[in-house]
């Protein structure tokens, strides 16, 4: 996953909406990236050829500046978070398959611990936890739009936020 930070006048974080029709995570917000390929090097190669696949985000217009920890989703896939800057003047071309929004989101805003909200629910008699970091944004047609960023991507979301305020 690319956790990409755009250096706008104040950062942003790069997301995106998944369409609705896919199989795994229908319309959930998550960063650019998926499943690594037998040719990618690493997790920063990996990162970099699947922003340009889902968004058009050239790996030129990305400078990476390293990994967080790895992630654990509930379902069992392992993700490694690549940080990268990305000087703005990017040009984006979403896969519409895959991706139905891009959009940004201030990273002020995310690393405020007073938007990181933590739930609960039963499920097979067990207790589940997850984050969500709720975002009043607009769209691409500037309409006020409610994005709910939640489980792996708030989580880390979360996990920068520590690191950040270590």
């Amino acid at each position: 996953m690319l956790v990409a930070l755009v250096l706008r006048e104040a950062l942003t974080v790069l997301l995106t909406r998944r369409t609705d029709h896919l199989h795994d995570h229908p319309s959930q917000i998550s960063f650019p990236g998926g499943r690594a390929e037998p040719t990618d090097a690493d997790a920063v190669a990996t990162a970099l050829r699947e922003a340009q696949e889902e968004i058009g985000l050239a790996s030129a217009s990305v400078e990476v500046l390293g990994s967080l920890p790895t992630y654990t989703t509930g379902t069992g896939f392992i993700v490694t978070p690549v940080v990268g800057l990305v000087r703005p003047g990017f040009d984006l071309h979403a896969d519409p398959f895959e991706v139905a929004e891009v959009f940004e989101v201030p990273l002020a805003w995310l690393m405020d611990p007073a938007h990181h909200q933590r739930h609960a629910f039963e499920s097979g008699g067990a207790t589940r936890e997850f984050f969500s970091i709720p975002w009043p944004g607009v769209d691409a047609e500037g309409r006020p739009r409610r994005y709910f960023i939640w489980g792996a991507t708030a989580a880390m979301l979360r996990n920068l936020y520590r690191f950040l305020s270590a």
